[in-house]
C-alpha cells in the first residue's frame, strides 16, 4: 500500500511585479520598454541565437521576440525577465519561467541569453539561483524542468554544472529559428534534490 503525501504550493504569480536580486544581478519583469536595452545584443550578436526555438537577431526579430514574450505572460503561460548585472551595470540579457502549471507545482526554465561579455562570468550561477530558489523555497513547486538543442553543448554543460540531471531526449520535437528540427534534451531538478544538495552546491559555485 502506498503512501501519498500532498504538499500545496502556491499559485504562480502572474500579476505580480517580480524582482529577483542579490549582491550581483537583478531580474525584473520584462516590459515593452526593454526593446531598447537589448537592442545592442540584437544588432550585434546575432549569434546568440543559434541555437534558439526564437531569434531576437535584428531589430524586427527582437520586436516578435518580446511581443511573444509578453503575450505569453498575460496569457498565463510565461513569466519572461530581463537580467541586470550589477557589477558591469548593464543590461546582459534575459531569462524566463515558463509552460507555468501550478495546479502541477512544476514549469519550464529556459529562452535564457546573456551577451558574449557576460558568458562565463559566473552570472548565470547567480540567476540561475535566484529562480530556482523562487520557484522551491518560495512556491513550493515539486519541479524545474529545462531544455536545450542537443547541438548546444555549452548550455547543457552550464545546466549540468548546476545541479540539472539529464532525463533523455526528445528527438525532432522543435523546430529552431533557423527552420530545421532539431532534438531536445530535457533535464530537470526536483525538491527534494535542491535540498538535499544542489541548493548548497550552488552557493559554493556562487563563491568563485
Amino acid at each position: 500500500m502506498h503512501k501519498y503525501t500532498i504538499c500545496m504550493s502556491k499559485a504562480f504569480p502572474f500579476h505580480e511585479t517580480l524582482v529577483l536580486e542579490n549582491e550581483r544581478v537583478i531580474l525584473r519583469a520584462l516590459t515593452q520598454n526593454d526593446v531598447a536595452n537589448l537592442r545592442v545584443f540584437s544588432e550585434h550578436e546575432p549569434e546568440l541565437w543559434q541555437y534558439s526555438i526564437q531569434s531576437a537577431a535584428g531589430e524586427a526579430n527582437l520586436q516578435l521576440y518580446m511581443d511573444k514574450a509578453l503575450k505569453d505572460k498575460s496569457e498565463g503561460n510565461a513569466y519572461p525577465f530581463i537580467v541586470y548585472d550589477k557589477i558591469m551595470q548593464e543590461y546582459a540579457g534575459c531569462t524566463r519561467f515558463y509552460d507555468i502549471q501550478s495546479q502541477h507545482a512544476c514549469l519550464q526554465l529556459g529562452y535564457t541569453w546573456y551577451g558574449k561579455k557576460f558568458q562565463g562570468t559566473g552570472l548565470n550561477v547567480h540567476c540561475k539561483y535566484l529562480m530556482l530558489s523562487f520557484v522551491f523555497d518560495n512556491l513550493g513547486f515539486e519541479r524545474v524542468e529545462a531544455r536545450a538543442d542537443v547541438l548546444n553543448k555549452r548550455s547543457i554543460a552550464a545546466m549540468k554544472k548546476i545541479g540539472f540531471l539529464e532525463e533523455g531526449i526528445l528527438r525532432n520535437n522543435a523546430l529552431s529559428a533557423n527552420g530545421i528540427r532539431r532534438d531536445s534534451m530535457v533535464l530537470s531538478i526536483l525538491k527534494s534534490e535542491w535540498y538535499d544538495a544542489i541548493k548548497k552546491q550552488i552557493l559554493h559555485l556562487m563563491q568563485y
